[in-house]
This record gives structure tokens, C-alpha cells and sequence, in this order.
């Protein structure tokens, strides 16, 4: 658990449903990061690990502190600045998740004897016909599937999220009510845990040893290779940047392609930014369509809408494929499809599947 009010009230939940709860921070990079454990049930978000550790005590149970910082390199860190280098953005939440915040600590919960973990997330889960689903948070504001679609089905079925049927005006009601009124008026960090004020070009200079030969001066081109101007570096742009391109064409430019190789970065208008379709790599299996009949929505951003698919782009019986690429069109275009970012799959709220987008 942390001292985040999320995953504190998750705590405070459990306790009163009379699970035994076990709590432990873990660190990772410079940045503290945080979960429980629960027998039964648990709980896990981010904050700071002495106000974990004095909120776990002041609850009245256990607190451990872990080390996951070479598994988190390895894994976490790796994947972002080697997406990054090669012209992706990627999402480091969504990895983290699968690999981390659930991989080690189920791992840890077997060791210490518990029967299940619980995050401060705002999602659920429900059961159809055998198979578990993560569905949308009753706070649709705060639903947070967009970043767990990549979690098993094993791994939803340890898994609890006590704050799923609240919503965040109700979760720091409940802070309040137990006391903590710091935790309710807490501001809420949106900032990258390892990358020092949401700075990732400084750290990925200070992470690269050959940072300066790969990141130089390319060329900006249009969609027919011609050439426009001059930039700064392949690796300072993202898919959809208008703003600080250093460049003026007179009328507004947005990034529509990154060429890493080349060290080329394509600009186009906003009309250009819109697509009728995308490929993506499968990571975790596709889970059965609960209803064959019933549209496939997609999202390609957290906060971009869903859209409805054309065409499912796999086979609608349960699908492995894990590394196959799919290619999926949508019924309406979708602006600022981004490599590196996933697509998330939806049937009526329910999350069927994702992959990250290529």
C-alpha cells in the first residue's frame, strides 16, 4: 500500500470486510512504489514509503518493504527507453502492471501466504460463462481498465479492487471519515513514478551512453518526402506534437510519423492525424467475445473515446496468438493513432483483449 488516499481507503475497505490485510511498498528506480497484500484480500498504488509504512501501522497491521528495482529496470525501464529510441511512445503503466505491481507480487503473495492482491485502481471484475473480465469502474471519470488490459486471467482471478464500485468523490468522503483529511484534499501526481518532472529527454540522455550520436538534427519532411525544414532530434517529438517544432510553415503542423532510423520526422495537417485503421501486436490472449453479435469497441488512448470496429480483427473463439500481428479497421476515424501506445478492446464494457499499437 502507499500513503496515496486510493490505495489507503482500499485498505480501509478490507479491514472492515474482515480481511486480514498485509501491507508492503516496493521500491523501484529513485521512486518509491507501493502495494498490498491481503489474505483473502489486498490493496496496491503509489506514494511514499514512510507514509505506507505510518498509515499500514496506524491501521493496525504488518508492512514490508521490497525491493523490485532490478526486476523494474529490467523490464519497465528497458522497454520505455528502448521504445522511445526507436520512434515509439510507449506506455510504461500498462507494462508495469502485468510484469510488476502484479508478476513479482503474486509471486511475493505466495511467499507470504496470501490469498489474493488488491490495487487502489478503479476497475472490477466479473464472470461470464467461465472466463474473468475487468469491466469498467462505476467512476467512468477515473476507470482505469485502459492500463490493466494486459493482466491474465489468472492473475484477475487473486485480484481485488476494492474501489471499483466507488467513485472518487465517495473514496475521499471515506478518508475523511476515518480521519485522514490530509489524504483527502492529497493532489494526485499524473507524472511518469521514474522519470524526474515528467522530463523522459533527460532521462533518456542520462540512461543512452550513445544518447548524443543517435538523438541529432534530422530533417522534417511531408508525406511525399519533401524535405520542410530541420529538427532537433527524432527522440523530442510524439505523435499528434504541434506545439515547440521549431518550425513555421504558416499554417499548423502536427507530427504524423517518427523514422528513428532515418532520423526523419513527417508532419501533416490535422486532417492528416486521422486513421481508418491500425496493426497491433498481441501480447496476452484474447479473451472469448461474450456476445458474437454485439459490436467490438476500441480505445487507442486513456482518454480518447471508443470506437467501433469494422471487422474483428481475430478469430472470435478464444485466441493465444501471443507476439501475432492484427490489423483492425474502425467504423469511424480515429485521430493521433500512436506505436508504442495499446489499443484496448471492449464489448460492453468488458475488456476482451489489447495489444500495443505498431
Amino acid at each position: 500500500m502507499s500513503g496515496g488516499i486510493d490505495s489507503t481507503v482500499s485498505a480501509m475497505l478490507l479491514l472492515e470486510q474482515g480481511y486480514e490485510v498485509v501491507g508492503v511498498t516496493f521500491r523501484t528506480y529513485d521512486s518509491m512504489k507501493d502495494s498490498c497484500l491481503a489474505k483473502e484480500k489486498g490493496c496496491c498504488t503509489v506514494e511514499s514509503i514512510m507514509e505506507a509504512k505510518h498509515n499500514a501501522e496506524r491501521m493496525g497491521f504488518e508492512h514490508h518493504i521490497v525491493d523490485f528495482r532490478e526486476p523494474f529496470k529490467r523490464c519497465v525501464i528497458r522497454n520505455f527507453i528502448d521504445e522511445y529510441m526507436s520512434g515509439r511512445t510507449p506506455n510504461p503503466c500498462v507494462l508495469c502492471n502485468y510484469a510488476i505491481k502484479w508478476g513479482e507480487m503474486l509471486a511475493l503473495a505466495d511467499e507470504m501466504g496470501c490469498d489474493y492482491i488488491a490495487t487502489g485502481h478503479y476497475a472490477r471484475i466479473v464472470e461470464r460463462e467461465g472466463h474473468c473480465y475487468l469491466t469498467a469502474a462505476a467512476d467512468t471519470n477515473k476507470d482505469q481498465t485502459y492500463f490493466l488490459w494486459m493482466l491474465t486471467e489468472p492473475q484477475l482471478r487473486r485480484t481485488l479492487f476494492p474501489l471499483g464500485d466507488y467513485t472518487k468523490t465517495q473514496v475521499r468522503e471515506i478518508a475523511r471519515a476515518h480521519g485522514y483529511e490530509s489524504l483527502a484534499t492529497k493532489r494526485e501526481s499524473q507524472e511518469i513514478c521514474f522519470v524526474p518532472d515528467d522530463d523522459y529527454r533527460t532521462f533518456l540522455r542520462a540512461n543512452v551512453p550513445d544518447y548524443d550520436e543517435r538523438v541529432r538534427a534530422g530533417e522534417y519532411v511531408d508525406a511525399e518526402g519533401k524535405v520542410l525544414g530541420t529538427h532537433a532530434g527524432f527522440v523530442n517529438y510524439t505523435i499528434g506534437q504541434r506545439k515547440g517544432l521549431g518550425i513555421a510553415l504558416g499554417h499548423p503542423a502536427y507530427v504524423t510519423r517518427i523514422d528513428a532510423d532515418a532520423n526523419r520526422v513527417t508532419l501533416g495537417s490535422n486532417d492528416d492525424m486521422y486513421a481508418s485503421s491500425l496493426r497491433f501486436r498481441l501480447v496476452t490472449p484474447i479473451k472469448p467475445i461474450p456476445d458474437p453479435a454485439k459490436p467490438i469497441m476500441a480505445k487507442i488512448r486513456y482518454r480518447s473515446k471508443a470506437v467501433q470496429l469494422k471487422t474483428p480483427p481475430f478469430s472470435l473463439p478464444h485466441r493465444e496468438g501471443r507476439g501475432e500481428v492484427f490489423s483492425l479497421s474502425f467504423c469511424e476515424p480515429v485521430w493521433g493513432v500512436t506505436p508504442g501506445q495499446s489499443v484496448v478492446l471492449y464489448q460492453d464494457n468488458l475488456v476482451v483483449g489489447g495489444g500495443i499499437i505498431l
